[in-house]
């Protein structure tokens, strides 16, 4: 009896819809794993039967990366732990000015006054402990000539004119010394948060009198500890804000010691280790504080890599991989894949098989 038509074209339809069905599990697998998918070798499979032209990709050869991408409030810049940075008054007398919750006070400039008298912010990570005059030498005279332009650790008449230059500028009385309690040292301008001390209120030594951040905006972000290897300093990250504008970042400190979130110390489960992104660009920022943001960190990648979309990717009926290219004439042969790193932005997946740059390979007609 004479073969029907529609029997070799029917098995064709059977395969074809096979393999979509079989690529599409795996897509949907890899996209779950979110991560490298390592698989073993196989044999290059059979070359498949000639089909009408379909949707193609192409091979490309380049740099794959990989990512963590978890959610993370945006504030501003404060101590390591997140802390913000708590000033200790050392003046006598009446605080005569406070500066308002918000206000952002930079380095060389008047943080408070006490019975008038300025207290000047300077940047430094020596706390002040004593009065400066000339003579006197070590890392906190250093950091004292570093904001008025001096690269000695010596307090010198250099010194002592710039300081007089300096109060003159703000129109206070010129003296060339440094007295315990006319200056406040911190790492940098500061954004004040919190004001402990009463206006009008007496000003003791070793008070409380206010809790500052960084005027900088950073992302913090809780890792999963198992992560902590992935992330590093350095890395490149991107952060989707409230109002979706996507802007660039990078990790600027990576915590080494997991933190429980406050009520839960007792429970180990819920440790994460901190990790702080800068924004490349911190006026991207501005206007937020504790907003909650998308943090992708691209954490490591791959060079002159194969890949192909994993929309290309299809199962063997004997197990692994494979992918269909689209060879010369328009004939279709299932090629044999491992896979190796998995491109969670682009959507791609590194393979090695028998493919080269710039091959076409069936994706799935959208």
């Amino acid at each position: 009896m004479p073969r029907r038509l529609d029997e070799g074209s029917g098995a064709s339809a059977v395969r074809r819809r096979t393999i979509v069905l079989v690529g599409a599990a795996v897509a949907v697998a890899v996209a779950a794993a979110g991560g490298v998918l390592a698989v073993s070798g196989a044999d290059q499979a059979a070359p498949a039967a000639q089909a009408p032209s379909a949707n193609t990709a192409t091979v490309v050869k380049g740099t794959l990366s990989d990512m963590v991408s978890q959610a993370g409030t945006l504030t501003y810049r404060a101590r390591p732990d997140g802390s913000p940075y708590v000033v200790t008054n050392q003046a006598h007398g009446t605080y005569t000015k406070l500066p308002e919750d918000g206000e952002k006070v930079a380095c060389g400039h008047v943080l408070y006054r006490v019975d008038d008298e300025p207290v000047l912010l300077l940047c430094g990570s020596t706390p002040a402990y004593r009065s400066l005059s000339v003579g006197d030498s070590g890392r906190d005279v250093a950091e004292l000539n570093a904001n008025l332009g001096l690269s000695s650790d010596s307090f010198t008449s250099a010194t002592a004119s710039a300081l007089k230059t300096l109060r003159s500028e703000l129109g206070e009385k010129q003296t060339g010394s440094l007295d315990l309690g006319q200056a406040v040292f911190l790492p940098g301008a500061v954004r004040i948060v919190k004001v402990s001390g009463e206006l009008a209120g007496p000003a003791r030594p070793g008070a409380a009198v206010l809790e500052a951040t960084s005027d900088t905006p950073e992302v913090q972000v809780a890792l999963d500890p198992s992560q902590q290897d992935e992330v590093k300093k350095g890395d490149r990250a991107r952060i989707t804000l409230p109002d979706n504008r996507s802007v660039t970042a990078s990790v600027s400190r990576v915590g080494s010691v997991a933190q429980a979130p406050a009520g839960q110390k007792d429970d180990a489960g819920a440790a994460t280790i901190p990790v702080y992104v800068s924004l490349d660009d911190p006026k991207d920022a501005r206007g937020l504080d504790q907003a909650s943001v998308q943090v992708q960190i691209t954490t490591k990648g791959v060079q002159r890599a194969l890949s192909v979309p994993v929309t290309a990717i299809v199962g063997k009926a004997g197990g692994g991989f494979a992918v269909e290219a689209v060879r010369d004439g328009g004939r279709r042969e299932l090629v044999a894949v491992k896979l190796g790193l998995f491109d969670t932005a682009g959507g791609r997946v590194q393979v090695k098989g028998d493919l080269r740059e710039g091959d076409r390979v069936v994706v799935p007609s959208l």
